[in-house]
């Protein structure tokens, strides 16, 4: 009661109130804000229209999220045709950007007040509510276990320096993730992690099963057999900046106009995480101050760009681009921490991120295997680059290393498909 009472009559208002103020700047978080009062009205029609008992309720925080779902669902839809899927995100990156044939309704995740998420849980009355990786509410948890609603956490990352594993805060989380009906950790490290935090009480299942992400990744590069069959070195000698922050994009271009005129075969494709005109606008300016030619993707075909540098303008095409490249750089590694390192990775890239991704068990094990490479700097960056594409052995050593880690991975989907049906 005592941790129950502390969140819901003061972490989670303080967290509210100031969400409220920032949104008054903030288009994104007045746009997650406007979803989440429209959302009601969605599920409300959506319930009233539909007679099921096999509702399964999906929750993403955002894009990387759903990543992890999307061969999940496909899996369970094989094996439980009639299913319906409702799914729910936390950030309009996710919500905006999805469209999925196999989800029936889409909403934003309800705000975490007890009697709101009392409301959708009565309202829907899923058969399982299952949560993707670490966007875990604790009135949502806690709500569902007293309505006695099968609850599952899959993809679970636990780190050894989490802050969940510190005294005080873990004994909010073992009161938290005790109230999970089953986790499905990634790896044994995590699993290890998670039973620390939980303790020897009144434990859900937990079981080790793996990243889906992997099979996600697996089965959209299935669309480009021709480019799989044909060596890395055929392709362009071209650098791959995805999914650029701010922060990525401070630290690192003056030393990527510096690889750009070092080696002057070398092209470049950049996309900025959130491409607003603002975003295009400036980096484009950027390069054309420096003397290279830029132009913007829109929907032409890139092996008939003659620029140098290449500007993706939308949102939804750097899976494929990987298959158009060399060597990639993810972005989110000097802020929030590292985005998507298997899509390049089974594109065959050697892949370079910053600093912060000690969350993300991909990149830690991209680096064990040696297809991967944590920079510091940009001048790290430009050794770096410059070093595998002047030693063949070694590039193509990293480039199978990287595909490697994808195929070594494969299956989590189908394990936790299986999970979730017996569990």
């Amino acid at each position: 009661m005592f941790w129950k009472a502390l969140y819901n009559f003061l972490l989670f208002p303080i967290f509210f109130i100031i969400t409220l103020i920032i949104s008054i700047f903030n288009r994104k978080i007045f746009r997650g804000i406007k979803g989440r009062v429209e959302s009601k009205k969605i599920i409300k029609n959506f319930i009233n229209q539909i007679d099921s008992n096999d509702l399964y309720w999906f929750h993403a925080a955002s894009l990387g999220e759903y990543e992890q779902i999307k061969p999940v669902l496909a899996g369970l839809k094989e094996v439980e045709p009639r299913a319906v899927f409702i799914l729910s995100f936390f950030s309009p990156s996710g919500y905006d950007y999805v469209d999925d044939d196999q989800v029936d309704c889409k909403i934003y995740l309800p705000f975490d007040f007890k009697w709101t998420i009392k409301k959708y849980l009565n309202l829907i009355k899923p058969k399982k509510l299952i949560l993707a990786g670490y966007d875990v509410w604790p009135n949502l948890i806690w709500v569902a276990k007293k309505m006695n609603i099968h609850t599952v956490l899959f993809a679970a990352r636990f780190s050894n320096r989490s802050s969940k594993l510190f005294p005080v805060i873990r004994l909010f989380y073992q009161n938290i993730y005790n109230s999970f009906s089953a986790i499905y950790t990634i790896s044994d490290s995590d699993n290890e992690q998670l039973n620390r935090i939980v303790g020897n009480n009144s434990k859900p299942i937990i079981r080790t099963l793996g990243n889906p992400r992997y099979d996600q990744v697996k089965n959209k590069s299935d669309q480009f057999t021709k480019e799989r069959t044909l060596s890395v070195l055929q392709r362009p000698k071209r650098l791959v900046m995805g999914s650029m922050h701010l922060d990525d994009e401070k630290k690192l271009k003056q030393s990527i106009i510096s690889i750009l005129k070092e080696i002057d075969d070398l092209s470049l494709i950049w996309v900025p995480h959130t491409p607003s005109e603002k975003n295009i606008a400036q980096i484009e300016n950027y390069f054309i101050l420096n003397n290279f030619s830029t132009e913007r993707l829109g929907e032409k075909n890139i092996e008939k760009i003659n620029a140098r540098i290449i500007i993706v303008d939308s949102i939804g095409k750097l899976s494929q681009l990987y298959w158009h490249a060399q060597i990639a750089y993810i972005g989110g590694g000097f802020s929030s921490g590292v985005h998507n390192v298997m899509e390049p990775a089974i594109a065959r890239l050697p892949v370079f991120f910053g600093p912060n991704y000690s969350n993300f068990h991909e990149a830690e094990e991209l680096i064990v295997k040696g297809g991967g490479f944590s920079i510091e700097s940009g001048s790290e960056l430009f050794i770096q680059i410059k070093s595998l594409l002047n030693d063949q052995s070694k590039f193509m050593n990293s480039s199978y290393s990287s595909t490697n880690v994808v195929h070594d991975n494969l299956g989590s989907s189908t394990r936790i498909v299986r999970s979730l049906i017996h569990d």
